[in-house]
């Protein structure tokens, strides 16, 4: 079996190459980085090309069985274009790429009504009307081109949420860079239910998706249980070492505040997102929690708990 794997430079492409490496898998290997900005052993040995999916559809793409599309812009704040141009019109270029082959989409909790809590959210919940932010309104456009393509091909959509692991750019820094002296300030109680995806539990079902006997689907995909925030953010800041504990600020006070910055950093024409975000608040203060019984049952998804165990190395 030969797999393609789009966004191969980043954090969820690399960590699917290597375990297609290990398992004997041909596997080819697409990021926008060249190839001389990819670390030694990101891939573990995957054949790289150069690709910027915004651009356009690939040139001569070889053949695949199967592709797994991790590429994208992961990011709450900043211009829709580009963040559309990333996650809708790259969506729909590696769609065009690659025709013969099963289409395995990682789209994101984020599809989710966004205003409302998500709690142990049904596949069938998402995509909703309206979202507040580029990113979620991207990823639910590029769901719908994915599953309109079902009709003619083999197509699966999973959707994680706040994934984490060895290599996680984004969620793990998140947290740590928040932490003032002892104190590590977050919205909500500490009591929110919040479900979590380990970069293994993700590649699991990639794994399950694009090389199992279900042709296609939507599926959640998180960790075995939901947690909740405080015990999250209580065992990443021991496992780090970082003497600091967890303060919550009411939401009805935080979400003014992230409004204040959010006016300020476009004032400014910052290209970095504040610290604090109107969707970050939000996604905080509420639960977020997804069902993953359609990926047990159909995908045979068995995944592990959630653990920070060995993050004080990421």
């Amino acid at each position: 079996m030969r797999i393609a794997v789009t966004g191969a430079s980043g954090f969820v492409g690399g960590a699917l190459c290597r375990a297609l490496a290990e398992r004997g898998v041909e596997t080819l290997a697409f990021g926008r980085r060249d190839a001389s900005a990819v670390p030694p052993g990101h891939l573990a040995g995957a054949a790289y090309r150069a690709w910027d999916i915004t651009a356009g559809p690939l040139p001569d793409p070889p053949r695949a069985d199967a592709v797994v599309h991790c590429a994208g812009g992961v990011t709450d704040w900043g211009p829709a274009a580009p963040i559309f141009a990333a996650n809708l019109a790259g969506t729909v270029h590696a769609l065009a790429s690659f025709p013969g082959a099963r289409f395995v989409h990682l789209s994101t909790a984020s599809v989710y009504d966004p205003l409302r809590p998500t709690v142990m959210a049904a596949e069938s919940e998402a995509p909703v009307a309206r979202y507040p932010n580029a990113y979620g309104a991207s990823k639910a456009a590029a769901e719908r081109a994915v599953l309109a393509a079902m009709a003619d091909r083999d197509a699966i959509v999973l959707r994680p949420h706040a994934v984490y692991g060895p290599g996680d750019t984004t969620l793990l820094p998140r947290v740590l860079s928040a932490v003032r002296g002892p104190l590590l300030p977050a919205v909500g109680s500490g009591r929110t239910r919040v479900s979590l995806t380990s970069v293994a539990n993700l590649v699991r079902a990639c794994l399950l998706a694009a090389s199992g006997p279900v042709r296609s689907g939507v599926f959640n995909v998180t960790d075995a249980a939901p947690v909740t925030l405080d015990a999250a953010f209580r065992a990443i800041l021991a496992e780090r070492g970082v003497r600091a504990r967890p303060v919550y600020v009411p939401a009805r006070a935080a979400m003014p505040l992230a409004a204040a910055a959010e006016g300020a950093f476009l004032l400014a024409r910052s290209r970095r997102p504040p610290r604090l975000t109107r969707y970050a608040a939000g996604h905080l203060a509420v639960e977020r929690t997804l069902d993953i019984t359609a990926a047990r049952a159909v995908l045979g998804y068995e995944p592990d708990a959630t653990s920070f165990a060995g993050a004080a190395a990421w």
